[in-house]
């Protein structure tokens, strides 16, 4: 699957704005991490996540209960962590965000805890500068001279 042309849609972006103000960063990192975990079998376990998280099953529990009070997930007690529709279409939005993000840090050379720059810059990014991030990453993949370019442009400002 190419995933700049499997990005988001316009309700990608009506979806995140509506949530927006019901879901903190934390809870946006579990929804997405859901989302993640989930793409194999369509669902995922408590102790898998806080796993992925690297937080208690307590704290992974509690959160999951969160999300389930705002129909974004559906969790039963000891059970499996299953995805509403909801839930799904923001849980995709979320990781392509990742994604979008950690691919124009990269595309900048940025490669030093990318990781952690791209989740800083995550939760407070807005739909339209992420869309620009993502016409540029598409740019640069039609048009892979312009990083040469770029390259040599910082060569030899970094060499002044």
């Amino acid at each position: 699957m190419d995933k700049k042309k499997d990005f988001h849609t316009v309700r990608g972006y009506q979806l995140m704005e509506q949530h927006r103000k019901l879901l903190t960063p934390a809870m946006e990192d579990y929804l997405e991490m859901i989302y993640r975990g989930s793409l194999e079998t369509g669902y995922i376990r408590v102790n898998t996540l806080a796993e992925l998280l690297h937080v208690q099953p307590p704290s992974a529990t509690k959160m999951v209960q969160k999300l389930a009070s705002i129909q974004l997930v559906k969790y039963q007690k000891y059970g499996i962590i299953l995805l509403t529709d909801t839930g799904m279409s923001l849980g995709k939005y979320l990781f392509d965000r990742h994604n979008t993000i950690e691919k124009f840090l990269s595309n900048i050379g940025v490669n030093e805890n990318l990781l952690i720059e791209t989740e800083l810059m995550e939760h407070n990014i807005s739909a339209s500068t992420l869309h620009r991030f993502n016409l540029i990453n598409d740019f640069i993949s039609d048009n892979p001279e312009v990083i040469d370019l770029f390259n040599n442009y910082i060569k030899t400002k970094e060499s002044l």
